[in-house]
């Protein structure tokens, strides 16, 4: 139960940190990586279109109809009884793709105690978030998308509400190799607070990508650049105080992040070695999750993260293994196949 309590703090100061610092936002959960290709890919979501309707989930522009009746589920495995997950899926209507999916985080089960110590039962806190989504090629290098999403939290006795709105667009040049999207995620507001004290706003962060495949070589490259609404999403200690050299007695100041530090914090890389058209491997980095979350002394490979995807004629796996710190990772699976493949002709 104790090892549960460490975990679920763990996991809130992660969300705070993440992409936006200071934690002034509301449902943080938001900005979990929900399935395997993005989180192998760094958190970085892909510009380009395949049958994975999971991508389409992210960035509904890239709904197509190759996504037509794919069902998904991912999970990822946490320690301490702590997990989250989602569900996708897609049909061809209204000429475009509608999408519907569910996300959710579990933090398990806790005590509640009074404040003398004396145990009154147990509660369990969980996250949610319902979306619908719409995406429609406009021509062959043209495409538009928006999910309207209802999230939910209940925190032991409190309880939150809200409603967020994610579109996007992409555009494909026509030799196929190279595409760039934008995408505006969490754009929404609070119809319920868990207090009335609360003034907290959504994780609203804008967002572009580019992938390029390499012409004659099984490469793909992928960069995205996010929160492009603040600048500056470094955390400054507001208790920093200057130190002083023991030798020569000057002072030296406390640090802040330049431009290029604060330039690189927006910047997540991607690349994907296309083995077979079953076989993918993926590796990312992503360098403001390695600055925030790394162990000074040892920081090894925070920040990466690692990926492999295999597809059958029934079935498609995606594995992604994030490295957040020595202190802890996490492994994410999903599964997803087009139901239409298993009638029989």
């Amino acid at each position: 139960m104790k090892y549960s309590t460490l975990c679920f703090f763990v996991l809130f100061s992660w969300l705070n940190c993440f992409g936006q610092s200071g934690g002034p936002f509301s449902f943080p959960f938001l900005d979990l990586d929900y399935n395997a290709r993005v989180a192998a890919a760094g958190g970085c979501y892909y510009s380009y279109s395949d049958d994975d309707v999971n991508q389409g989930i992210v960035n509904p522009a890239l709904l197509n109809k190759r996504m037509n009746k794919v069902v998904s589920v991912n999970q990822a495995f946490l320690a301490g009884g702590i997990n989250f997950g989602s569900a996708a899926y897609a049909h061809h209507a209204l000429n475009g793709i509608v999408s519907t999916n569910v996300r959710y985080v579990d933090y398990g089960v806790f005590q509640r105690t009074e404040v003398n110590g004396q145990s009154s039962g147990t509660f369990h806190p969980f996250d949610y978030s319902i979306g619908v989504g719409y995406g429609r090629e406009i021509n062959e290098v043209l495409s538009v998308g928006a999910n309207l999403n209802f999230i939910g939290s209940n925190l032991e006795t409190y309880s939150a509400y809200g409603f967020s709105i994610d579109f996007g667009g992409i555009y494909k040049h026509p030799n196929k190799l190279f595409s760039t999207s934008f995408l505006v995620k969490n754009a929404g507001l609070k119809i319920k607070d868990y207090t009335t004290k609360d003034s907290g706003v959504l994780p609203i962060d804008l967002q572009v990508a580019a992938s390029y495949k390499l012409a004659h070589a099984p490469f793909r490259f992928n960069v995205n650049i996010n929160n492009l609404n603040k600048w500056d999403i470094t955390y400054n200690d507001p208790f920093a105080k200057p130190t002083y050299d023991a030798l020569t007695g000057d002072t030296i100041p406390v640090s802040k992040a330049n431009f290029i530090e604060k330039t690189a914090r927006h910047m997540v890389f991607a690349t994907e070695l296309l083995l077979s058209k079953s076989l993918t491997l993926r590796v990312g980095f992503n360098y403001h999750r390695r600055q925030e979350m790394k162990l000074v002394e040892r920081p090894g490979l925070s920040g990466f993260c690692f990926g492999v995807g295999f597809k059958t004629v029934l079935v498609r796996i995606d594995y992604g293994f994030v490295m957040y710190s020595k202190a802890g990772y996490n492994n994410v699976i999903s599964l997803s196949s087009n139901i239409s493949n298993w009638k029989k002709k």
